[in-house]
């Protein structure tokens, strides 16, 4: 079995051609992506179903929105541990300023910030902001 539908089975949801090829491109791409990156790769796709897809798969555990300090919102993959009761995704993304990309950064250490002055901390976001490894070697 494929992992793409290794992912769709344990996460419980259907197969369809649009949540196999979106799917599919977070796998192969490796780095976070906004709508308009899938639209481009996949080609002419429904608007609607793809905000569809990537709602039901942030919802099931399978991507998270990676935070980079722009303006558009991009999705990365999630570890296989995440799930519907639980995303696991406590780490830095980083955004090079070359070519635009987002990467999920798991290496870094995330400082614990459960207590300040009496404030509950839902969600700690860390960006890194740089030049890539690829850009760099251009």
């Amino acid at each position: 079995m494929s992992r793409v539908n290794s992912v769709l089975d344990s996460h419980g949801l259907r197969k369809t051609q649009i949540r196999e090829q979106v799917l599919g491109l977070f796998i192969a791409k490796e780095r976070a992506l906004s709508k308009q990156d899938i639209e481009s790769e996949l080609g002419n796709l429904d608007r609607i179903t793809l905000y569809r897809t990537l709602k039901a798969f942030e919802e099931k555990g399978i991507i998270h929105q990676a935070i980079d300090g722009t303006d558009t919102s991009k999705y990365a993959l999630c570890p296989a541990h995440c799930s519907v009761q639980a995303h696991h995704h406590q780490h830095a993304h980083f955004h090079c300023r070359n070519c635009e990309d987002t990467f999920c950064v798991d290496e870094i250490d995330m400082p614990s910030l459960s207590h300040i002055r009496g404030h509950q901390v839902d969600q700690v976001e860390m960006i890194v902001q740089g030049i890539c490894a690829d850009c760099r070697q251009q």
